[in-house]
């Protein structure tokens, strides 16, 4: 079920998030579980033909030396555990902190996490969230966990409350007009020192930015970013540069 949900600064600005339902998300989680499936069988399939193609190689170390043969076992099987849970685990940790919050299946969908608040998914939230994923996991294959999304009014799974974030449709996520003052906010001397040149980069970068890669998302704000903060009237530095834009485009400049 999607759900809508309004979040509010102190800034009298309000953020506007569809939360993305139980059947996105297991639907981003079923493309997910299918890329690691095939990861792990063609490794498998490669370790089989690596053993099929060179015998001797791995029979000769255990032919020499038994104790060296155990400690290599050893070290084998502790890179197993190691790389098993790469794949499966820091496969989220690593796409969600590097990818804006997205996996593959998570983009496929539409669909990002983020922050409380609004704020982009950190390491630590990445990594906080995907730990506790070990326990959902456990508990029924994510059983527990749909049924507290369904039951949650935030549509959060476990991790996600352990995190403090929340999954939203990236497509649809738009930041809404203030809460407050919003004729007060246009006359406002906050863009008075922009150029008429200015303010159209600001709009066309609002109107095109979904469209755009994370990285170069990024990289393109803060590019123009750069030059517009020393004219405003305010800092605005609880703001992201891609936030700032946003908020210029669709309110100051409106």
């Amino acid at each position: 079920m999607e759900r809508i949900l309004d979040v509010a600064t102190g800034e009298s600005v309000a953020f506007r998030y569809e939360l993305a339902g139980l059947g996105s998300r297991f639907y981003a989680l079923f493309i997910d579980l299918a890329i690691q499936l095939t990861v792990f069988i063609g490794a498998l399939l490669l370790l089989a033909w690596i053993g099929s193609a060179f015998p001797s190689a791995v029979k000769a170390p255990a032919e020499a030396d038994p104790s060296l043969a155990k400690i290599a076992a050893g070290i084998a099987i502790g890179l197993m555990v190691f790389a098993l849970f790469m794949l499966f685990f820091g496969y989220f940790i690593l796409f969600e902190w590097r990818w804006g919050g997205r996996t593959p299946g998570k983009r496929l969908l539409g669909i990002r996490v983020v922050r409380d608040g609004g704020f982009p998914l950190d390491f630590t939230s990445a990594v906080v969230r995907n730990v506790v994923r070990i326990v959902e996991t456990a508990l029924g294959f994510y059983s527990v966990s749909a049924i507290v999304t369904l039951l949650s009014p935030e549509n959060r799974r476990l991790g996600d409350m352990a995190a403090g974030t929340l999954v939203v449709r990236d497509e649809r996520y738009e930041r809404s007009a203030p809460i407050a003052l919003q004729e007060a906010e246009r006359e406002d001397p906050l863009v008075r020192e922009l150029s008429e040149a200015e303010r159209d980069l600001i709009r066309r970068f609002a109107a095109r930015r979904t469209s755009l890669r994370p990285e170069a998302r990024i990289a393109l704000a803060r590019s123009i970013a750069v030059g517009i903060r020393p004219k405003l009237a305010a800092p605005y530095d609880h703001l992201s540069d891609d936030d700032l834009l946003v908020f210029l485009a669709g309110n100051a400049l409106a």
